[in-house]
């Protein structure tokens, strides 16, 4: 949120008191911490003690390179939500001199300065890399009573923002406004369905602020030298991560919020879907699968998207009898092909649903303030939405699905989980501001802890919504994208913002969501598709099987889909080497592999598939490509011919073809 009109002055209706003058410093030895109490003026006398707020900071570190900083203006209030952190058992050291104090862990030293002049400086390695100067630290009081706490980190010259989950827009955020809010956006706006209130630079550190509500970025925007993020808050915490690599900042940050499991080798295999709102039935669904297998195409899951429910009753989790008379024989002919199933399901209970009645009268429900159940048309007729505050309907919502599980049913795809209102009561209390974001959380969990406990190591979701620490329920997918070159170029974007962000595993809509692609975006999308982390054919209005396209489109998809069969041993050891093992996502921005390397920084339509390949997908008809080999020998993974690298290339590749190099000493491919 902006508070301020230009460099000088205020917006109209806003106040601001900055942090000035550290009043006193503590030394907490026994818990490692250091407690400061701040003045937002330079106290000269007793008298200016009066009338003017206060601000108590806090520094301690829950891990070796991280500092946490706690900030609280009035604290008698119930505290702000946060994130679940995983605390480890850091060595703290603690000083105090003539004018600072200072917090030492592993390589990081946090300085607070305790003179007049006001600093908080984040010191590695000889050098400063993050600071808190004049207006670092803020309390503004808004229209309507409102409150916020603002916090600014100085930007460097030539320092570029990363993450902030999965956004479509800009790969590099600065210049940009971002409101940590999940929303039903699509991903041609700058809205998201995975808002993940962290960053890192290239200066060597990320940054993660620990509050569950709306936290708006302002990333070298309104204060153009400055990241500000700010919150509607009293009290609020946020961590120094240093790397300085980015692998080793990721690896930090998960091991504080969490990382992706080794996912089932099957997960990474091509889906199928009969796609949203077109018709199908048993005989659709397996002349499909019989298709795909008659052409050679390795097919490792079959989805059954909204309508293998009844209309107007999503969710009442029964197959719609008029279309599916027998699903448990179904499913049983299904996987005797081999293949896994997959449902559509998602956290609202229609009016129509059988369930309502059930969910309302038991309390399960959303309400009002005036006690009523919270419904809208939006989506489902009289739709509600199920309180995952309240245990007795996360244990409800589990019985529901385990029926489907015993049925043959392997995996859910969590659809939903961000248009969650704010006029609402929970069964626990929670503000619900703050739980907005929470929400996609608990709710995937419930589906998770179902899955964990019927399919153990082989459970999976198939998410949209997520929140930090979502990472440890994969896969998520991009959302609703379009079916053109710009939308397939946007849904990379966010990938690699969400693989920043740290989320070891993602996926998208093959060929674009909304509309029928034409050939060519097709071809190209099943290339880039069968490239990434996981791979799923879905559609909204039409079917993506690739005979629907044209000819061609069934060579290239047997192609690609076959080479993803072929790198699973490689797949599978980057998973438990890297993804699980130190949160290194599978997709990564070229930076994470090549930092020293400054072209790298500004590179968002290629990636590293792991540690070993270089993807660069075709956006064009044409086949024309441009990318870029940082330094070394590259081997062409189709004709093996070895290039130097350092430089930019330029290809023409036909529909079955693409920018695919193997980095020279692979850590796990053999050339």
């Amino acid at each position: 949120m902006k508070f301020t009109d230009g460099f000088w002055l205020v917006r109209d209706g806003y106040s601001m008191r900055h942090a000035a003058h550290v009043q006193r410093a503590e030394l907490l030895s026994d818990k490692g911490a250091i407690s400061a109490l701040i003045a937002p003026r330079i106290v000269e006398n007793r008298g200016a003690t009066l009338n003017i707020g206060t601000l108590d900071l806090r520094l301690d570190s829950p891990l070796d390179d991280v500092v946490r900083v706690r900030v609280a203006h009035h604290r008698g209030g119930k505290p702000a939500l946060t994130y679940a952190i995983s605390e480890h058992s850091p060595k703290v050291t603690l000083e105090k001199s003539e004018d600072s104090v200072s917090l030492t862990t592993g390589r990081v030293r946090a300085r607070l300065s305790t003179s007049t002049s006001w600093k908080l400086s984040f010191e590695a390695e000889g050098k400063v890399f993050a600071e808190q100067g004049a207006k670092g630290l803020s309390i503004v009081d808004a229209p309507e009573g409102k409150r916020y706490l603002a916090s600014q980190i100085s930007l460097k010259v030539g320092e570029n923002v990363y993450g902030l989950g999965e956004r479509f827009t800009s790969f590099i955020k600065n210049g940009q406004t971002v409101d940590i809010w999940n929303a039903d956006g699509g991903t041609s706006s700058e809205q998201a369905y995975k808002n993940i209130p962290f960053y890192l630079t290239n200066e060597g550190y990320g940054v993660f602020v620990n509050h569950t509500g709306l936290v708006s970025f302002e990333v070298a925007s309104e204060a153009v030298e400055k990241v500000q993020f700010s919150a509607e808050t009293e009290d609020i915490e946020y961590f120094i991560i240093y790397g300085p690599t980015p692998k080793e900042i990721l690896e930090k940050y998960t091991a504080l919020t969490g990382r992706a499991p080794v996912l089932p080798e099957w997960s990474f295999g091509l889906w199928l879907s009969t796609s949203f709102v077109t018709n199908y039935d048993e005989s659709t669904v397996s002349q499909f699968i019989d298709e795909m297998s008659a052409q050679k195409i390795p097919l490792s899951v079959f989805h059954f998207d909204c309508f293998w429910m009844r209309e107007y009753q999503w969710c009442d989790f029964q197959w719609d009898p008029r279309t599916f008379p027998d699903p448990e024989g179904m499913l049983a002919r299904l996987k005797a092909k081999g293949l896994r199933i997959s449902l559509w399901i998602n956290p609202y209970i229609g009016q129509a649903s059988p369930l309502f009645d059930e969910a309302r009268d038991a309390g399960y429900l959303l309400k009002r303030a005036d006690g009523s159940v919270w419904q809208w048309d939006l989506w489902q007729a009289g739709n509600s939405i199920v309180d995952f505050t309240n245990p007795a309907a996360r244990k409800w919502f589990k019985s529901k699905l385990r029926p489907l599980l015993k049925m043959g049913v392997d995996c859910f795809k969590t659809d939903f989980g961000e248009r969650i209102p704010t006029d609402v009561i929970y069964c626990d209390g929670s503000n619900p501001e703050q739980m907005h974001n929470l929400y996609t959380q608990i709710y995937n969990e419930t589906v998770w802890e179902v899955l964990q406990e019927v399919k153990g190591d082989e459970a999976i979701v198939f998410a949209r919504s997520a929140a930090p620490g979502g990472q440890k329920m994969p896969v998520h997918w991009g959302g609703d994208n379009t079916s053109t070159f710009e939308s397939m170029a946007e849904s990379l974007r966010g990938g690699l913002s969400l693989s920043l962000s740290g989320f070891g595993y993602w996926s998208h809509d093959i060929g674009g969501f909304e509309g029928t692609p034409n050939p060519a975006v097709f071809k190209r999308w099943i290339a880039f598709g069968l490239l990434s982390s996981h791979s799923r054919l879905h559609g909204n209005e039409s079917v993506r099987v690739p005979w629907s396209i044209d000819d061609e489109s069934v060579s290239v998809t047997r192609k690609f889909a076959t080479l993803k069969s072929e790198l699973l041993p490689y797949i599978m050891k980057v998973a438990a080497e890297e993804v699980h093992g130190r949160g290194t996502p599978l997709m990564r921005p070229m930076l994470v592999e090549f930092p020293e390397d400054r072209t790298t920084w500004f590179l968002d339509q290629q990636y590293m598939f792991g540690p070993d390949l270089l993807v660069a997908p075709v956006f064009t008809e044409s086949g024309e490509v441009e990318f870029y080999l940082p330094a070394g020998k590259w081997t062409n993974y189709f004709t093996l011919e070895v290039v130097n690298g350092g430089r930019w290339l330029k290809e023409s590749h036909g529909f079955d073809s693409l920018p695919l190099y193997i980095r020279e000493d692979s850590k796990y491919l053999t050339h």
